[in-house]
């Protein structure tokens, strides 16, 4: 089914809760989710090193919208994960920054999970100006450890100017403003190959058993339904914070991301018993689970929109940040299309992501960076490229380089306050953000034998009570 304006519906009308503004997500976006163009942020798992479904827009043509002081002979860092053609446009937003201030800019690759790649460049005593940090736990812990240095008037004018409040929340600790949310995700997408659907006779799913009706009639056209790429544990988080937060509800998906109750409490048992209803396919799964297991996540798009009308899958369930992993002779919102990730409950999920701008070291330049990445100058140069999300409300929808993107973009700020922030970037890292460990290793077992719903389940808990410390 093609996506028109017609197929645009709201999914979800959350229950009020008492939620502090640092947890209080609900979807109001969810008038665009259904166009399959809804796009709420931060990712922190954005990352990525091929391909491009964006846009080589002009970036020459920007506005001034923001006063930045002289700064020649000052040198600045800043660290993020980000590869390819992320980082390489992320690049353009510092040189333009260079450009308006004199300031030198060095991009400094990070590892996953950046707060260690941060801890031991501070142990170092060369921590780099500024970090984009993708996770409120890890803004907090850089704060606890003394990392951070809290905002000064400028970048928290322009946060003021440019930003709802939510998204201003869930940059601070202890209500002081630490983070300059950049970047944003909406992670509650599932992208298909449009040739795969049409040959097949299949149709966007609205609901989960309509998802798995819709793969069933993929597979027996010869193609497998999905692709996952399941060597990123991240990946499979997002999968069960979907279902999750769909079927058991916003107070519930809270108390989670708290850790107020267990994973040992049904609600979980019920969101895991679903996921099997996939999982639990190998042959719905490009390479089975094995095969998944050893896909990363740029491939795990790449792999839906190769091969010609026999790709290795059918589908894949990403954020909007995927689009720079589909090919660019693959047009999006023709051969590319995306439909909101269905309901399992009631409502659709709307599940967002991020990252935020941190300092580490207090200077007249790190604050004037800061300042810099809160502007609308700064997300427009970036939106223009293609394949990102700013939550700054004044970028112009326009600068967005196609029509998915500018509903996408159009759905976050639409959202106000009103999203659900990505579970394991709330958990402490140890078990929501670790390669190997935590509940990223936990679901990459559950995903090679999701029989055992009590066994993952007890282990869930147990980590995340060794996490949380409770």
């Amino acid at each position: 089914m093609r996506m028109t304006s017609s197929t645009i519906r709201t999914r979800w009308s959350p229950k009020p809760d008492t939620a502090t503004p640092q947890h209080r997500r609900a979807a109001k976006a969810a008038a665009a989710v259904a166009a399959g163009a809804l796009a709420l942020s931060l990712s922190a798992c954005g990352s990525s090193d091929e391909g491009s479904g964006g846009s080589t827009g002009d970036t020459d043509d920007t506005t001034n919208n923001v006063t930045l002081p002289k700064l020649d002979g000052t040198s600045l860092e800043v660290a993020a994960v980000w590869s390819g053609t992320e980082q390489a446009n992320f690049k353009k937003v510092l040189q333009e920054f260079e450009k308006r201030t004199g300031a030198k800019v060095t991009f400094v690759p990070a590892q996953d999970p950046i707060i260690n790649f941060i801890g031991s460049k501070v142990a170092g005593g060369q921590p780099p100006d500024i970090a984009m940090l993708p996770q409120p736990g890890a803004i907090k812990q850089a704060v606890d450890k003394g990392w951070a240095k809290e905002l000064g008037s400028e970048a928290v004018k322009e946060l003021g100017e440019n930003y709802s409040q939510g998204w201003q929340d869930i940059g601070k600790v202890s209500g002081k403003p630490y983070g300059v949310y950049y970047k944003a995700a909406n992670k509650s997408l599932i992208w298909y190959n449009n040739q795969v659907f049409e040959n097949a006779g299949a149709s966007e799913p609205e609901t989960w058993p309509d998802l798995l009706n819709t793969a069933q009639t993929v597979f027996d056209s010869g193609v497998t339904p999905f692709s996952i790429g399941g060597a990123e544990g991240w990946t499979l988080t997002d999968w069960f914070e979907n279902v999750y937060l769909s079927q058991a509800g916003p107070e519930k998906y809270d108390q989670l991301a708290k850790h107020e109750i267990k994973w040992t409490d049904p609600s979980v048992k019920d969101a895991l018993t679903t996921l099997a209803q996939v999982w639990g396919k190998p042959d719905w799964i490009a390479g089975g689970a094995s095969g998944a297991l050893q896909t990363d996540f740029p491939a795990s798009v790449t792999q839906v929109f190769t091969g010609g009308d026999q790709p290795k899958a059918a589908m894949v369930a990403a954020g909007d940040f995927a689009q720079v992993n589909i090919p660019s002779s693959m047009k999006i919102g023709t051969d590319a299309k995306v439909f909101p990730f269905p309901a399992v409950g009631d409502n659709g999920p709307v599940v967002s992501g991020g990252d935020a701008a941190v300092i580490l070291q207090d200077s007249k330049g790190s604050q004037a960076l800061a300042t810099w990445l809160a502007s609308p100058d700064a997300a427009s140069i970036q939106a223009k490229l293609g394949g990102y999300l700013s939550p700054n409300k004044n970028v112009p929808n326009s600068d967005y380089p196609n029509a998915v993107q500018q509903k996408i973009a159009k759905a976050l700020i639409d959202a106000g306050d009103d999203f659900r922030f990505d579970m394991s970037d709330q958990a402490p890292q140890a078990f929501g953000g670790t390669p190997g460990k935590g509940e990223w290793k936990i679901l990459q077992d559950f995903l090679k034998n999701p029989k055992d719903i009590a066994g993952t389940q007890a282990k869930l808990e147990a980590e995340a009570a060794a996490a949380y410390g409770n």
